[in-house]
C-alpha cells in the first residue's frame, strides 16, 4: 500500500515540478480538516548543518480551496555576509490572479503566474524554524517566519488570492530542491552538494493532529545522491549530496 501512495506522490509531484529539480518529497497532511479548509498551518524546518551556500530549497506545498495551484513557503541557505550567517524565508502563490502590494512581494512565481514574496534575515543555523501561512481576513494570506527558540516572528510577505478562493486543504506534499540545476541543461548526479534538512510535522491553531509521511527520492538523479533518511522526534531528517 505504501509503494502505491508514493507513485501517487510522485505523480502529483511530476505535475507540479515541471520546471524545477526536486530531489525529494514528502507528505504532510492534517486530520479533519474543516470543508472550507484550514485558516492556519505552520511548518517547521531546521537546517543546523546545511552549508551556507546558495543553492537548496527546502519547502511545503498547500492548496487552497478552489484553487488547482499552489502555494509554497520554505527556507533557502544564504552565503554568510561579514561572519553573520543569513537565512532566506520564501512565501510564494503560484495562482493566476493572486496579487499583492507588499513590499516583500513581487509579481510572478517561477517565470509563471502568481506572487513571489522573500526575506533575508540574519539568524542562526542551529535554531529551529517554523513557517507560519495564516489567513488575514477574506481571501488574503501572510507568510510569517518564527524563531523556534528565540520566538522572533519576521514577516515574510501577504498576498490576496481571486475571489471564491477558501481555506487551506489538508494534505500536500514537500521537497527538497537544488536550484541551479533549473537553469541547466545537463547536471551530473554525482556532483551534488551535500545538505541536511529536518522537516517537522505541521500544526494548525484548530488543534487538528498533523502528520507527515516518510520522505522518498523523486526527480532524475534517482538513486544518485545518496540519499538517506531517519524519523526523528518531530518528523523527518533528510541528507542528500556528497562532500
Amino acid at each position: 500500500m505504501k509503494s502505491q501512495f508514493r507513485f501517487f506522490q510522485s505523480a502529483i509531484l511530476a505535475s507540479i515540478f515541471q520546471a524545477s529539480e526536486a530531489l525529494v518529497g514528502l507528505s504532510w497532511s492534517i486530520s479533519n480538516t474543516p470543508e472550507t479548509g484550514l485558516q492556519d498551518i505552520t511548518f517547521p524546518i531546521s537546517m543546523p548543518n546545511a552549508p551556507h551556500v546558495s543553492g537548496y530549497y527546502f519547502a511545503q506545498q498547500f492548496n487552497f480551496k478552489n484553487q488547482s495551484n499552489v502555494g509554497y513557503t520554505g527556507l533557502q541557505p544564504r552565503e554568510d555576509v561579514e561572519s553573520s550567517s543569513v537565512i532566506h524565508a520564501v512565501f510564494s502563490s503560484f495562482i493566476n490572479g493572486t496579487t499583492s502590494t507588499d513590499s516583500n512581494c513581487k509579481d510572478g512565481a517561477d517565470g509563471g503566474a502568481g506572487v513571489s514574496c522573500a526575506v533575508d534575515i540574519d539568524a542562526s543555523y542551529e535554531h529551529g524554524y517554523h513557517l507560519k501561512v495564516n489567513n488575514t481576513g477574506g481571501t488574503t494570506w501572510s507568510g510569517t517566519l518564527i524563531d523556534a527558540v528565540t520566538k522572533n516572528e519576521t514577516h515574510i510577505g501577504a498576498y490576496t488570492l481571486p475571489e471564491g478562493s477558501g481555506g487551506i486543504l489538508g494534505t500536500q506534499v514537500g521537497f527538497v530542491e537544488y536550484y541551479p540545476w533549473n537553469s541547466q541543461a545537463q547536471h551530473s548526479c554525482a556532483t551534488l552538494p551535500q545538505t541536511e534538512v529536518t522537516f517537522g510535522i505541521p500544526t494548525t491553531e484548530s488543534g487538528e493532529a498533523g502528520s507527515l509521511e516518510e520522505p522518498y527520492e523523486y526527480g532524475d538523479c534517482l538513486n544518485e545522491v545518496n540519499f538517506a533518511t531517519t524519523e526523528v522526534d518531530d518528523g523527518y531528517w533528510i541528507a542528500v549530496g556528497f562532500p
